[in-house]
């Protein structure tokens, strides 16, 4: 059996994050190239935060490899479908500069969007989680058009059962009391929060704002397995100084030095 591989013309790139924290092996081109995002879903995790982090949709590892690199009583599970970019999450691992945070990550291929006994049958065992987090696909297929990369359109498309799937499956293997973390396009919150109903509470809902006087682009949403707990909107974080690409001191304390985004953990 051939072993999957970016092919060629693509090109790999060795990535830093955190300012050198963690490396990240992934496609100069063709598929998705994770960026800010990953890199704030992993700082959304409380400081503290310990236990078994389960990483749906990894990609290349990089979200669950800063969370990794940032809280060291974690073990984290990388869950993806594309072998050959799970091929690159095993290849970050095994780079020098991961070795710190590299015996604690484990990688597994598997279909998060299929029926349950083929899910567990994967590995993807019930309330296996302490916490997960996932970074899905932003666009549904029906209202925006598909990158002519077919890799690159699974990262990023939704199919018809848009995010039912993904919650289904974090809400079978995280733990009753365990936590969910979610980045998502703002304009898709209210999906995101039509598929937790019923089976998250505590939800915070944190906004993540390009400029001061900019609309959300982004959000995260932090939840509870079967908490009771309601809905609180927090104050969110800025990206950017004014009119400028200036970072703000919280960004730059995020990205560059690794730090979390100072979330505590509701019940």
């Amino acid at each position: 059996m051939t072993e999957p591989r970016i092919s060629e013309e693509c090109d790999v790139t060795h990535d830093a994050f955190l300012g050198g924290q963690v490396y990240v092996h992934q496609p100069k081109r063709g598929r998705h190239r994770a960026g800010l995002d990953a890199v704030y879903l992993a700082a959304a995790l409380p400081d503290g935060t310990k236990g078994h982090v389960v990483d749906l949709g990894a990609g290349v590892g990089t979200a669950g490899f800063c969370a990794a690199a940032r809280l060291p009583d974690i073990t984290v599970t990388l869950v993806e479908i594309d072998p050959a970019v799970l091929k690159l999450a095993q290849d970050g691992l095994q780079d020098p500069h991961n070795a710190s945070f590299a015996m604690r990550v484990a990688l597994l291929e598997a279909d998060i969007t299929t029926k349950g006994n083929l899910r567990h049958a994967a590995g993807l065992k019930s309330s296996m989680a302490d916490h997960a987090i996932m970074n899905p696909p932003y666009y549904e297929a029906d209202r925006f058009r598909a990158s002519p990369k077919s890799a690159r359109a699974g990262a990023h498309m939704l199919d018809e059962r848009g995010l039912e799937p993904w919650a289904k499956t974090a809400t079978d293997i995280v733990k009753e009391g365990g936590s969910l973390t979610v980045v998502f396009r703002a304009d898709g919150l209210q999906e995101l929060l039509n598929v937790l109903q019923g089976r998250f509470g505590a939800i915070d809902v944190i906004p993540l704002r390009p400029r001061p006087d900019a609309a959300a682009t982004r959000v995260l949403i932090r939840a509870i397995r079967a908490s009771k707990a309601p809905l609180r909107l927090m104050p969110g974080f800025v990206l950017h100084e004014g009119d400028g690409s200036e970072f703000t001191a919280q960004s730059k304390s995020v990205m560059r030095d690794g730090k979390g985004l100072g979330l505590p953990l509701r019940r």
